[in-house]
């Protein structure tokens, strides 16, 4: 992140807004509809990829690329887009980019080649990073800094619900009538997302940098914190998406489910995940550090079991629950951390840095992901989520020693 992208920043960003009479359940709602959508359309292609793979002539690995191709157009957009559009009312801008994300997928079904199924993703790869670098920040501005756990943890419920119905469905609709029309469904679904947020989420009031204080410190002292989060995330991330990308295949040939029973698989996974997102506003909302160190490390053990043990079935199937139960608590828990770490000068800034960072992860993973499921099997795929699961929890312990060193003494 360069001098000049946080300058731009502070131009103008979302204020605060006044602390609401009432907590704004419904604005917070129509974003976690928003990223319901949006997360999946990013994910769908992990549940069709037999069926994409077929009907375009291309390797399943090709079809896994997909979401790298989508990752990395926002890991190369988010930053330059945010600095670009930071002057466009939020609310209009985010109906912008719902309606974009529409068009991506009605083109992806509509596109007859790979080629042309990869131009649609780039195109909403593009949307993708500037909703990413809004929400999250959108959110926060809705609600004071001691609600922000609580927003979080409602907006990216969207996402999670996305894992329990959106790909299930997704995946059920392509294997029932043709993975296009789950696009198709995408792409109308999202013209109406945008109709809800017109309706009902709430606008947010912006300030200039004439309006802050003089008082206030050029360098934001919050810089190099959010930072450190951001990186780990990418770790963690690259880890877990070089596995989750190719969950089907994985599902069904190492662990012998049928592929019928594949959608019923993701759906559980998806409820496990539910259930983490729920502690994260609840037992873990003011204890981020407990919560990432227990996550980290419950996932790196259940990835661990759920592969040594897929000659057994339910024991296998059992870690794979355990597995999206912690996964639901690490996203949200890395998330809320950043924005409580964030001032709200940068928060946009820093959004779009995190975004960034996830997105590298997600992009970087499905890479690795097909490197690894071409050379070495989708064997080797759990190894490499453990190894740098491993290697992010080691980042988070100490970067919290470190900090509880650094602090004053009183």
């Amino acid at each position: 992140m360069t001098t000049s992208s946080l300058s731009s920043a502070r131009t103008a960003v979302p204020a605060a807004a006044p602390t609401p009479a009432r907590f704004p359940w419904i604005g917070l709602i129509a974003l976690a509809v928003t990223v319901f959508l949006s997360v999946s359309s990013e994910m769908i292609p992990t549940g069709l990829l037999p069926e994409m793979s077929e009907s375009l002539g291309v390797t399943p690995s090709q079809v896994g690329l997909l979401v790298t191709f989508f990752a990395f157009t926002v890991v190369i957009s988010s930053m330059p887009l945010t600095a670009a559009t930071r002057r466009v009312p939020r609310h209009a801008l985010m109906v912008s980019i719902l309606l974009v994300l529409g068009l991506s997928n009605l083109l992806t079904a509509l596109s007859p080649t790979y080629e042309l199924v990869v131009a649609s993703r780039v195109l909403g790869g593009f949307a993708h990073g500037l909703f990413w670098a809004l929400v999250p920040a959108y959110a926060a501005h809705l609600v004071p800094k001691e609600q922000i756990a609580r927003a979080v943890s409602i907006t990216l419920g969207g996402g999670t619900l996305a894992f329990v119905l959106g790909v299930p469905l997704g995946t059920v609709l392509g294997q029932s009538i043709g993975w296009r029309w789950a696009f198709a469904a995408i792409a109308i679904a999202f013209g109406l997302g945008a109709l809800a947020v017109l309706r009902w989420l709430p606008k947010v009031e912006r300030v200039t940098h004439a309006a802050r204080a003089e008082s206030e410190p050029r360098r934001d002292p919050t810089i190099l914190p959010v930072i450190a989060i951001c990186v780990t995330t990418a770790i963690v991330m690259i880890g877990h998406y070089a596995l989750y990308t190719f969950i089907a295949p994985f599902v069904t040939d190492s662990m012998g489910l049928a592929p019928e029973y594949l959608s019923g698989a993701l759906f559980i996974y998806g409820g496990a995940g539910a259930v983490g997102l729920v502690l994260t506003g609840t037992v873990f909302a003011r204890r981020t550090s407990l919560g990432l160190i227990a996550a980290l490390g419950t996932t790196a053990i259940a990835v661990t079991v759920m592969a040594l043990a897929t000659s057994t079935l339910w024991v296998s199937g059992l870690a794979l629950v355990v597995w999206g139960l912690a996964f639901g608590l690490i996203a949200p828990l890395l998330q809320t951390r950043m924005l409580q770490t964030a001032s709200p000068r940068i928060r946009d800034t820093a959004s779009a840095v995190y975004t960034t960072a996830f997105n590298t992860g997600i992009g970087g993973g499905a890479l690795v992901g097909s490197v690894l499921l071409a050379t070495g099997g989708v064997g080797i795929l759990p190894v490499a989520d453990v190894a740098l699961t491993l290697l992010g929890l080691v980042i988070i312990v100490g970067t919290i020693l470190l900090t509880r060193r650094q602090a004053p003494r009183i």
